[in-house]
């Protein structure tokens, strides 16, 4: 089936937002040296962790949306345009080899389609159609989060429109606190970047919050459904050497075992790292290990306690 992709209107839109405004640290960057021209970008980046910091306690709460929206089969799906969709990309891409999830836990959404990823497509972003019709997949049961650091981007629109028709939960990442998508949304997630340090060039500050903010959100809410033990990755899939490593020396951190021993422990348990860990430090078998996770809905704490380890 073809998608419904019309060409956007050849309008000017005029975008009211911080993002659009001169910045007056940087005016002079074009003739100071290239150290002082670093620096300045450099500080200005500096400020973005404090402005995500503002934003945590919404963001807190769109973690314990989505972590009971999965329990209830629910999936994530990002929407988004240019520098913000690639971030959204990006995010989804890196959740199921580091946390062991199907690909279609978090969906990614790009306005352009492949085609953008390597090369701008900048007027897919003005295609409200195209975004309603990408989140044709959406149910009830999911979240939906635009991606818009201007707070306009029409193809987002489109598809918090079609989201929210539908019962998903909407929310919003951007720069600009008087975003037009605002009210299209459940939870809004505005960090207040300001000025970038070149107007209106969002690949800067705004991006780098949206990577934060996404990091963050996906992160949380992967440990929150139990994928991590203490602060160790135990679903990464050890698809290669490195990995393979990676699970060897977690293994080992978790137990205070040599290697050895947590690497014929992980054959044992069919290169399934939870289970593994379970094992060893329960002192059971694969099977045996395998079963009280599967009851415990696949946390470690809790089945440790279910075969008396913890």
């Amino acid at each position: 089936m073809s998608s419904p992709r019309e060409t956007p209107a050849d309008d000017v839109l005029r975008v009211a937002s911080p993002t659009e405004e001169r910045n007056p640290r940087t005016a002079d960057i074009d003739v100071v040296p290239v150290l002082e021209l670093l620096e300045r970008i450099n500080d200005e980046d500096a400020s973005v962790p404090g402005a995500v910091r503002a934003a945590l306690p919404q963001l807190a709460e769109l973690v314990e949306i989505t972590v009971a929206r999965l329990g209830a089969g629910g999936r994530v799906h990002y929407f988004g345009a240019g520098s913000s969709g690639r971030q959204g990309l990006l995010d989804a891409a890196e959740i199921p080899p580091t946390f062991g999830v199907t690909p279609d836990l978090f969906i990614a959404h790009l306005a352009g389609g492949d085609a953008a990823v390597r090369q701008a497509q900048e007027g897919a972003e003005d295609d409200e159609t195209q975004g309603a019709w990408e989140a044709q997949p959406v149910t009830a049961s999911d979240v939906v989060v635009g991606l818009a650091s201007s707070g306009y981007t029409a193809y987002v629109g489109g598809a918090l429109r079609q989201a929210r028709a539908v019962g998903a939960h909407t929310a919003l990442v951007t720069s600009n606190p008087i975003a037009p998508l605002a009210s299209l949304v459940d939870t809004l997630l505005c960090v207040q970047t300001g000025p970038e340090a070149i107007t209106g060039s969002t690949r800067l500050k705004s991006a780098t919050a949206q990577k934060l903010v996404l990091n963050a959100f996906s992160t949380a809410v992967m440990v929150r459904t139990g994928r991590t033990w203490s602060n160790l990755m135990i679903d990464l899939v050890p698809s290669n050497a490195k990995l393979r490593g990676r699970v060897l020396r977690l293994l080992s951190q978790a137990t205070g075992l040599d290697e050895a021993t947590c690497e014929t422990a992980l054959e044992r348990a069919d290169q399934e790292p939870k289970t593994a860990l379970v094992g060893l430090l329960a002192g059971v078998g694969p099977a045996r290990a395998r079963s009280a996770l599967a009851a415990s809905g696949g946390r470690v704490a809790l089945a440790l306690q279910a075969v008396g380890a913890a």
